[in-house]
């Protein structure tokens, strides 16, 4: 396709405001605060100032300008800040904590009042009803200390599950990802709004909507993988799952946080303006025009010298100006000392607090630092406090924190964080999450094997089953006598349940970090000995260098963590007969031991009840219908790259000695019975520019069991004004078929989704030629049809078409 004359580029990519109807959450049943006089507390008898900001019935902006204009400057400024009781009790959770060194206590940060009190369930073990007259202590502390009677926005964090002792583990989202499955994110996300908001959660810093860059970065466990159609679409239905329970949902990091140089924490991103608009930005931008996220919280890196917190043109002009987000903006922990003290961009912390206002941060997380007594002076602009201030009001009014009958400690059924619900979601997620890479030798499904051998660090770990950012590997590593208040079975004891009739030896072999070699002698005789090996190796999850995956646990190259390697080799030489699986937070370059493995298994942390899925595809019990969000790298994939990427930057014969092809593509996943699309055909082979194109294949079970076809939608635009992918995800459904089983898939693609950011930074739909392919995953050959657009260029923006609609029709 070609492009017409460009323009000069505005400094980031854009496009029209979106609709400006407010977010808003349901109210939760509230009665009337009580006072009362304690060793504690001490509350006045006098009532609180009242006003229209008091009324329900009027709109929440209304209602916030009311009592924004009511209050003096000391109150205003501190409902921009947040404190973080108890957080010396946290550990190394975040980084660079002893950025806590001066904070304030928590009776003199809530004077004046608090915007945000943070994670007072997910810094250490607490059990759920004691949390929750915690919280409400605390908000009663805060509501007494301003005469408004304002009670604080609690936030904590929730991405594998609400984070908090005895809340249910759900997989990492990298697993979520790999079910391909929306409506059971969306179930998901509902179920863990529903636990915060019963003990008086108001904010859930989920989803991460960073789009993988690089598999070597540490956080990749915790994204929804690599290709943006994905992360977008898993993404809006967690946003509005968790926001249909009265919870805010937080977008991060925003932008570029998945792009640093060399995969490095906190590094700058090494992103130019047209990736950062068509695969950065394309899941913030969908959750916000579309799913009317509440808040977003800023990324640490810097964008080409300007970091992302002090940058006006991503969280003014392009986040509210051009997408028209209503929310607050929200700091990552420290974000805004980080201005100085990391990024040089201001002298102090006055500076710093000056810089982050002005770009658009709202709220200074988890504490106040900079949002509080420099905020004060004369010099810093009123209107931009206001600007922010009147920002959080109106998300408290929505929330329903300003109402007369608003109270803490109003929730009356027993909290139960890991319900049958819960683990029913939980079951499902892990089941459709794992994995089959290769059954090459049909050695899957395992039967009648007498001898196993149940070998590697991850097999009897139940750590190695979660993410960085669950309760268990977040918190509970700083309180070693706590128990893990869960019920989670490792592979080891899922497997034994599984095979009850089998003779099983396990044999650790060596450990997930270290040089230790001195236990591979006996997992080698162990392999030898057995019918069947089953090899598991991967992550343990930890923070900061603390785990092999997770938030600061970047790596260098994606050779298996210690001497898993080593491990492997050994083992596959010895063993009979052997099943490989990873257990991972990241994709490892396994390729050359699963060509000779007899069947391999790729399981992205799958949770609490993610043992008995494993267990389960091995048996059969369970049909595997996971595909890969993230490619499983080759075997020269020292630096490597995503399947999104044009011609020169796939295998080229001649061109370089590197070749980058995965070992298992984009999308890819086997199932224990075999599928085929058939034919697929367009209604109009040749539409105008703004159309939509109808297209229909047949897919079929042609196995003898029943399973899941995942049929994807792939884009190629075979001539641009800039250089595209070979191949662009723009649709996916799931297809449950019965054994000899034919569907028909229709897929309603307006020309929209062929947009993409030209050479002057606007989105356009050009015209020429288009192949639609419907294929098993991006490596797959598919079956391709043509399609030209007809008519002039067309400039489009956020109010486009930003998903392709599918159905599942009778065969």
């Amino acid at each position: 396709m070609t492009a017409g004359p460009a323009s000069g580029p505005p400094p980031f990519p854009v496009g029209g405001a979106s609709s400006t109807t407010s977010w808003t959450t349901r109210a939760l049943s509230r009665t009337p605060p009580r006072n009362r006089t304690d060793e504690t507390l001490t509350i006045s008898d006098e009532r609180p100032t009242t006003g229209l900001w008091n009324d329900p019935a009027l709109p929440a902006s209304v209602r916030a300008r009311a009592l924004l204009d009511t209050m003096t400057r000391a109150e205003k400024v501190a409902q921009l800040g947040s404190t973080w009781p108890g957080h010396d009790e946290s550990g190394d959770v975040a980084p660079m904590q002893d950025t806590f060194r001066g904070a304030e206590s928590f009776d003199e940060a809530i004077v004046d009042g608090l915007g945000h009190l943070t994670r007072v369930f997910g810094t250490a073990p607490v059990d759920p009803e004691a949390g929750r007259k915690r919280l409400a202590e605390f908000q009663e502390r805060v509501t007494a200390a301003n005469r408004f009677g304002i009670p604080a926005i609690a936030h904590e964090e929730c991405l594998t599950g609400f984070t908090a002792w005895q809340a249910t583990v759900y997989p990492t989202p990298l697993a979520w990802a790999a079910t391909f499955n929306p409506a059971l994110v969306h179930r998901m996300a509902a179920a863990i709004g529903s636990d915060m908001a019963a003990v008086g959660i108001h904010q859930g810093l989920s989803p991460v909507v960073d789009v993988v860059r690089d598999y070597r970065w540490g956080r990749v466990e915790e994204t929804l993988g690599e290709d943006p159609y994905l992360v977008s679409e898993l993404g809006l239905s967690y946003v509005q799952g968790l926001q249909s329970a009265g919870v805010v949902a937080t977008l991060k990091h925003f932008a570029g946080y998945s792009a640093s140089r060399a995969a490095r924490n906190h590094a700058p991103a090494a992103v130019g303006p047209r990736e950062l608009a068509d695969l950065i930005l394309v899941p913030f931008e969908k959750a916000v025009v579309k799913g009317r996220v509440g808040s977003v919280m800023n990324a640490y890196n810097d964008i080409d010298g300007v970091p992302c917190g002090a940058s006006e043109e991503l969280l003014t002009r392009l986040l509210r100006e051009s997408w028209g987000f209503e929310g607050t903006v929200v700091s990552d922990y420290w974000a805004i000392a980080f201005l100085a003290s990391l990024h040089h961009v201001a002298a102090d912390i006055p500076g710093a607090a000056r810089a982050a206002l002005r770009a658009g941060i709202d709220v200074e997380l988890p504490h106040t630092t900079a949002y509080g007594e420099p905020l004060l002076d004369d010099g810093i602009s009123a209107e931009l406090v206001d600007r922010a201030v009147l920002r959080v009001l109106t998300q408290k009014a929505e929330l329903g924190l300003l109402d007369p009958d608003w109270k803490p400690g109003q929730y009356t059924d027993p909290a139960d964080f890991d319900s049958a619900r819960n683990r029913s979601v939980a079951r499902e997620l892990a089941e459709e999450s794992v994995v089959l890479l290769d059954n090459s030798s049909d050695l899957l499904p395992l039967a009648g094997a007498r001898s196993v051998a149940v070998i590697g660090p991850t097999a009897d770990d139940v750590r190695c089953l979660f993410g960085c950012y669950s309760f268990p590997n977040h918190v509970l590593p700083h309180h070693p006598d706590t128990p893990l208040g869960v019920g989670a079975p490792t592979v080891l004891d899922a497997f034994r349940r599984e095979f009850p009739d089998a003779e099983i030896r396990h044999e650790t072999g060596c450990q997930v970090i270290g040089d230790d070699r001195s236990g591979i002698a006996a997992a080698v005789a162990a392999a030898a000995a057995a019918d069947v090996t089953v090899l598991v190796v991967g992550d343990r999850s930890g923070m900061f260098g603390h785990g092999s995956s997770g938030e600061g646990c970047d790596v260098s190259v994606l050779t298996l963590p210690g001497v898993q390697d080593e491990l492997v080799k050994a083992v596959l030489d010895a063993a009979n007969q052997a099943v490989l699986v990873v257990l991972s937070g990241r994709p490892y370059a396994i390729g050359r031991h699963a060509r000779r493995a007899g069947a391999t298994v790729q399981a992205f942390f799958p949770g609490e009840e993610g043992a008995a899925a494993i267990a389960g595809v091995l048996s059969g019990r369970i049909n595997p219908s996971g595909r890969l969000p993230v490619q499983i790298p080759g075997d020269e994939a020292g630096q490597p790259g995503t399947y999104l990427a044009p011609p020169l930057a796939l295998k080229s014969d001649g061109v370089s000695n590197i070749d980058p092809t995965p070992a298992f593509p984009f999308g890819h996943g086997l199932s224990y019975t075999t599928f085929e699309i058939e034919s697929a055909s367009v209604d109009e082979a040749v539409v105008s520019v703004d159309a939509t194109i109808t297209l229909r294949a047949s897919v079929s079970n042609t196995g003898e069991r029943a399973g899941t076809c995942v049929p994807q939608l792939y884009l190629t635009d075979p001539v641009a004004s800039v250089t595209r992918p070979v191949r662009q995800l723009i649709a996916f459904t799931r297809v449950d078929l019965a054994a000899g089983e034919t569907r028909v898939v229709e897929f309603e693609v307006h020309t929209d989704m062929a947009g993409f950011t030209g050479r002057d930074l606007r989105r356009r739909v050009e015209p020429g030629d288009l192949t639609l392919t419907v294929a098993r995953s991006a490596g797959d050959r598919g079956i391709p049809v043509q399609v030209t657009l007809q008519g002039d260029e067309r400039i489009v923006d956020s109010t486009r078409t930003m998903t392709t609609p599918v159905r599942v029709l009778p065969g």
